[in-house]
């Protein structure tokens, strides 16, 4: 399996931070977020990784080259445009070929046996893909995933609205004390997903959305299995959460 890593955004809300770094590159307790990443996907087996650049995107790639220093192949594609995370992985279409890919976005920090994990959730039936979720976040904010008994992903409601879940709730769909799952931003696919994305069409904000691309993957037939994230799970978005990882806060 490989993995396809999406970093080319410049992280506004870091502010000065990343003047002259991009988000990616911003250190956690002495090693860039991307190498905590890298070294977790090492870990679960994984050996080529393509990196999605933009922003500074030499400053990535002088880092880690091409993978040697690590024992692994890192190739790079660069996103010039930034219009959304729908359209990002189609940059690393040809790295991919046929394989079956681990997608990650680059400011995303969690337990390095979490890439383990999605990839035996995967392999343990006929899945077309895994999505991970955590529980009890801010689903305002990012994707609220429904699921069936076994698990597997029936619905996305991208950044739901409070009149939103409330409609959700009265059309039965999410019951009284049933849990919110929020899309944790890293998942497992097949090739076929580049056939959603190239179908994909703007969404009301102007921007090519993972999420429309993942419902497309859904319609089309193919079965995402849900794996819930145990211990951390960091969205490394602004300089609070920077300073709580670097204090041990969020371990």
């Amino acid at each position: 399996m490989k993995a396809v890593i999406l970093a080319a955004g410049k992280g506004t809300r870091m502010r000065e931070l990343t003047q002259e770094l991009p988000k990616p590159m911003l250190r956690v307790q002495g090693r860039p977020i991307l190498e905590h990443i890298i070294t977790g996907l090492i870990d679960a087996g994984i050996r080529e990784v393509c990196i999605i650049t933009g922003w500074r995107a030499e400053v990535i790639e002088a880092h880690f080259g091409d993978g040697s220093r690590w024992g692994i192949r890192v190739v790079y594609a660069r996103q010039e445009v930034q219009d959304g995370t729908g359209k990002a992985p189609e940059y690393a279409k040809a790295f991919v070929g046929p394989d079956d890919f681990l997608l990650t976005y680059g400011d995303i920090l969690v337990r390095p046996e979490t890439y383990r994990r999605m990839i035996e959730r995967f392999r343990q039936d006929r899945f077309d893909g895994v999505i991970t979720v955590t529980h009890g976040e801010d689903v305002t904010k990012g994707g609220l995933n429904f699921f069936d008994p076994a698990f597997c992903l029936t619905r996305v409601v991208e950044k739901p609205s409070a009149a939103q879940i409330q409609e959700l709730r009265d059309t039965g769909l999410l019951q009284p004390g049933a849990p919110l799952y929020y899309n944790a931003g890293i998942y497992i696919f097949r090739p076929a997903l580049y056939e959603c994305t190239a179908r994909l069409q703007k969404s009301p904000r102007g921007e090519y959305e993972l999420t429309d691309a993942i419902t497309l993957y859904l319609a089309s037939g193919h079965r995402l299995a849900g794996l819930e994230i145990e211990g951390r799970w960091v969205d490394v978005r602004d300089p609070e959460v920077l300073e709580k990882l670097e204090s041990g806060q969020l371990e």
